[in-house]
């Protein structure tokens, strides 16, 4: 039960919303729709298009992945693109900035976020590595400048539209990419699974297609090793990638390409 002044609370945030008093599946429904658009914009954006060139986006697209990222993540793209260029640069060797073998598989599990940011604020990783991401006005002036004015925003019309189930919804959906990017993906993703290919470093593909399914192909990492500017991540009959699959549409009707045709 809440006490009685987080029940007033409560009570006068849901005045204000518009939609308070929905079923708490739906909330769930809606927090999960939500997290899994932003993974695949991470996947598609940032990692994909952003980080390794494998494919492009019409401008429009691009900025309307590029502004959800920032509402739901305040990651500025050449801090994500400079820090993951670093690893591949100096993957599982103590220069790699969040690797397992170098740092322990628990602290990069539950504290991968740290070392995350410890590498963005390295301005010597973010010359080297952060070439070619976006340097226009917006981002100069709004998304690096003010990066923690997107999730604030986020919280606001969570608030506004879902009341206090809106602020559950805007935890889980804070913590959804530093668990899962900077945990699971670059912790698991070189400690435990299945290789397909005998790589130069200790990455994984994790077991179980749920794995690829929740982080929209990047599960299969050990294959993204193997070919790192390949669109597609998976290799072998049975392994999902919906990532793949949004390039795919998106391509079908002229918003998409892929710069070079690359394959297992």
């Amino acid at each position: 039960m809440l006490s009685a002044p987080l029940a007033g609370l409560a009570n006068w945030v849901d005045s204000f919303a518009l939609f308070p008093g929905l079923p708490v599946w739906s909330y769930a429904l809606l927090a999960l729709a939500d997290t899994h658009m932003t993974t695949a914009c991470v996947t598609l954006y940032l990692h994909r298009c952003q980080t390794h060139r494998a494919i492009t986006f019409h401008p429009v697209v691009a900025h309307v992945m590029r502004l959800w990222l920032w509402a739901r993540t305040g990651m500025p793209t050449k801090e994500w693109v400079a820090v993951h260029r670093c690893h591949h640069a100096h993957v599982d060797t103590p220069d790699d900035p969040h690797s397992p073998i170098v740092f322990g598989i628990w602290r990069v599990l539950f504290l991968g976020t740290g070392l995350y940011h410890t590498a963005a604020r390295d301005s010597a990783v973010l010359d080297q590595y952060g070439a070619g991401t976006p340097d226009d006005v917006v981002e100069r002036r709004v998304y690096t400048p003010l990066a923690l004015l997107g999730p604030v925003a986020t919280l606001v019309t969570n608030a506004w539209v879902f009341g206090m189930w809106g602020l559950a919804m805007w935890l889980v959906e804070m913590a959804w990419i530093p668990f899962f990017a900077a945990g699971v993906i670059n912790g698991l993703g070189h400690w435990w699974g299945y290789r397909n290919f005998q790589t130069p470093d200790q990455s994984r593909n994790l077991p179980g297609r749920y794995w690829s399914l929740l982080t929209c192909g990047e599960a299969l990492h050990n294959n993204h090793h193997h070919i790192q500017n390949a669109p597609r991540f998976s290799m072998r009959p049975g392994e999902l990638d919906p990532g793949y699959w949004y390039f795919s549409a998106l391509r079908a009707v002229g918003l998409a390409h892929a710069r070079r045709d690359v394959s297992g």
